[in-house]
């Protein structure tokens, strides 16, 4: 069939794989680095607690059939391992069915992360990264073109994330029809980087003309990519200089890095195509069936998108084949943070020696600058934002952290930056006390240096010892 293949797409297909294999890298290794704090046996929210109540049907899971901390971390390594290989080619040095499998192994193991991770895992990146893996796995290798099916619903998925995120801003809150949102967006974003506090400090007028530019792109720009060339192209390009001017303007995980890949199957990069065999039969039979099958499963986050009632981030079946996405359908006004704070003191008073925990990401010491963490995803600290937002997203996890922080537990403060306490030193009794912060202006930050000001709000958690750990803010 002349059709099925694109011979043009030959170098776009081998782009799109080696970034989506460095995102796949990047995430097996935050998994790896992270998990036993947060997932482990004696983590804030461990996977045989979960695996004991979710039956396979509903998450399915390797770790559903077997669980350790060394299997988990086996897990992780070796998709950091295979995501390597693939990295540097792997799959292009096997047959065309190897390759196939190749692929499908990172998505296995990531899919049984993802299906056990709970909240620590509830981002619509890590579905999109499931369901553009999943994909992408059927886009052959030197043997074969890339095959036109594939490369099309490759841009399905990326339509429906630009253009599911539009929606849901539009119908979401008044300011994206405002056009005011980046007044206050840049400030409240769950992990400003190094450039948020220059974004938010553009002129307002700017900020009306990058919202305006927003919707171009999401609810506009998205219908080109389905036009002939050069057009889908240049909507492609579009969209990537959008996702990179995200990447400037704040930390979003891998999430503006997995939107560049699937752009790449829009993009015909200029290059002579090499000559390949035609597909083989069983390549195409099969290619068109996974199509078939992933269409059908599309009428669920169409019908999503067109309701009245969208939701952002969810997925429609256990395998994560197919999902909605979307994000800041709202947008916070003002900043909370939840500051952790520990003392040595036998009988805790407000007088106290009080001494704060320091995060990576999150904002705490407000003469701290931010740091760029993406496209790593500190999980931790995207979580204090919401705890920050109502202790109702925290109720699952926070009273584990605290018990954690009481007992100084080696694992759990490696997710932070520094603790105030020795190893051998445990704090008598942990506090958390809830700020408001704000960006200070030019004047302030030449005065002070300091790019934050904080103002006390209120008590999230009461001076809390290792007895009363079972209590929740």
């Amino acid at each position: 069939m002349d059709w099925f293949t694109a011979p043009d797409y030959w170098l776009s297909r081998l782009v799109l794989q080696r970034a989506l294999a460095a995102v796949y890298l990047v995430a097996f290794l935050s998994a790896a680095l992270q998990f036993r704090a947060l997932l482990g046996e004696r983590g804030m929210l461990p996977v045989p607690r979960f695996t004991a109540r979710v039956p396979f049907r509903r998450a399915p899971s390797l770790f559903q059939l077997h669980y350790s901390d060394r299997f988990f971390a086996g897990c992780a390594w070796a998709g950091c391992a295979v995501s390597a290989a693939l990295l540097a080619g792997a799959d292009s040095a096997l047959p065309l069915w190897a390759g196939i499998l190749l692929w499908l192994v990172p998505w296995a193991l990531y899919l049984s992360i993802v299906n056990v991770g709970q909240t620590w895992y509830a981002f619509g990146w890590e579905s999109l990264l499931l369901e553009t893996g999943f994909l992408a796995a059927f886009l052959g290798n030197d043997e074969v073109a890339p095959p036109v099916v594939v490369l099309f619903l490759l841009r399905w998925i990326l339509f429906r994330v630009e253009f599911g995120a539009g929606l849901i801003k539009l119908r979401g809150d008044a300011c994206w029809r405002k056009l005011t949102c980046l007044d206050y967006h840049h400030e409240t974003q769950p992990m400003p980087g190094p450039l948020s506090w220059f974004f938010h400090h553009l002129p307002r007028p700017l900020h009306r003309v990058e919202v305006a530019a927003n919707h171009v792109t999401q609810l506009v720009v998205p219908f080109l990519l389905f036009t002939p060339q050069p057009l889908a192209s240049a909507a492609a390009a579009l969209m990537v200089v959008t996702q990179l001017w995200l990447v400037l303007s704040g930390n979003f995980s891998w999430l503006n890095w997995i939107t560049i890949v699937l752009a790449l199957s829009a993009l015909r990069l200029p290059a002579a195509a090499p000559s390949v065999p035609a597909a083989p039969l069983w390549y195409e039979v099969l290619v068109l069936a996974v199509g078939a099958l992933l269409l059908f499963l599309s009428h669920r986050p169409v019908l999503n998108m067109v309701s009245r009632r969208q939701v952002m981030n969810r997925s429609f079946d256990p395998l994560h084949l197919v999902n909605t996405y979307g994000a800041f359908g709202s947008v916070s006004r003002i900043r909370y943070e939840v500051v952790v704070e520990g003392t040595l003191d036998e009988s805790p008073r407000a007088d106290s020696d009080w001494r704060e925990y320091a995060f990576k990401g999150k904002p705490g010491d407000p003469r701290r600058w931010p740091r760029q963490f993406a496209p790593y995803h500190l999980r931790l600290d995207w979580l204090m934002w919401f705890a920050a937002l109502s202790p109702g997203y925290a109720g699952e996890w926070f009273g584990g952290l605290v018990e954690r922080l009481l007992e100084n537990d080696r694992d759990t403060l490696r997710l932070l930056r520094r603790s105030p306490f020795p190893p051998d030193t445990p704090p008598r009794y942990v506090r958390a006390r809830l700020f408001r912060y704000r960006y200070t202006g030019w004047r302030e930050l030449r005065e002070t240096g300091a790019c934050w000001e904080r103002t006390y709000v209120r008590e999230y958690l009461p001076p809390t010892r290792l007895a009363e750990s079972a209590h929740r803010a």
